[in-house]
């Protein structure tokens, strides 16, 4: 007989309510004091199956990003319409087989990343990128496996851009996942994020910002017949981040941020 309980990747789930409740109640006034968080399509995330939802999402901070999910998604579940009140109500009981899909590389740096990690991270081995440096690999055959058994127990969220910098290319690797493991793919749109908070979304940067996020209704796919680029092309029209959305202004904003190489690029201010 099995003392204590624990989720498919062997995680103590007393443990993990722990921590899901212990970093939500720290983390909160970051969205709902400091800076407010506009939320729309709660409704959306309580029409959900138990398992089998891919939340795909643009991605601006490390960690700030994944945190306001994690509140919004147990808000939005304990019946909260569009805000983050009652938190001591909606993490008492937290969603536990909610899932995140980060780097490794990310995840293993420093005690608070390693609480992330315990908390629902997936970690994955980046297969273009690593210590700052262009590589390319093959896909580690265990991470897809792992994202497959996530999928099976619950909810998974990613960043299939797999980079913090605007409206760059989706990873095709997200394309395959969904054609192999067919989930409900629900696009988030995020944004003040990289406003509010440093790159890896722990120091608060400024205050009084509003943040926003947005769920969509699931992206229609035909999962037999659209090929894994036709996937990826919803996907960037999705989370809004398809080169048709950038305007002259931005474009060139952005190009004259690469030509100077700046460390902290133009979103930023």
């Amino acid at each position: 007989m099995q003392l204590i309980k624990r989720n498919v990747f062997g995680q103590a789930l007393f443990l993990k309510r722990f921590l899901i409740s212990l970093l939500g109640f720290v983390s909160h006034r970051r969205y709902n004091s400091f800076n407010q968080l506009e939320i729309e399509g709660s409704d959306i995330i309580r029409s959900l199956p138990e398992t089998g939802v891919l939340f795909v999402s643009n991605h601006q901070t490390y960690f700030a990003d994944v945190a306001a999910m994690e509140h919004v998604i147990n808000a939005s579940l304990f019946g909260n319409k569009n805000h983050l009140k009652n938190v001591v109500y909606y993490l008492r009981k937290p969603k536990l087989n909610v899932y995140f899909i980060a780097a490794n590389e990310t995840m293993s740096k420093g005690l608070l990343p390693r609480l992330f990690s315990y908390a629902g991270a997936i970690t994955v081995q980046r297969t273009w990128r690593e210590a700052g440096k262009n590589i390319k690999r093959p896909v580690n055959p265990s991470d897809t496996d792992n994202i497959g058994l996530a999928l099976k127990d619950g909810w998974v969220i990613s960043f299939p851009q797999g980079t913090t910098k605007p409206y760059k290319p989706i990873r095709k690797g997200t394309g395959h996942i969904i054609k192999q493991y067919k989930p409900i793919v629900i696009p988030i749109v995020i944004d003040g994020f990289r406003r509010s908070f440093d790159k890896k979304g722990i120091f608060i940067k400024k205050k009084g910002i509003l943040q926003s996020m947005v769920i969509k209704k699931a992206i229609d796919f035909d999962y037999e017949n659209d090929t894994v680029e036709e996937i990826v092309e919803k996907i960037s029209i999705a989370i809004e981040q398809h080169p048709s959305f950038l305007n002259s202004v931005t474009k060139e904003a952005l190009l004259e941020a690469e030509k100077l190489n700046k460390k902290r690029d133009f979103w930023e201010y």
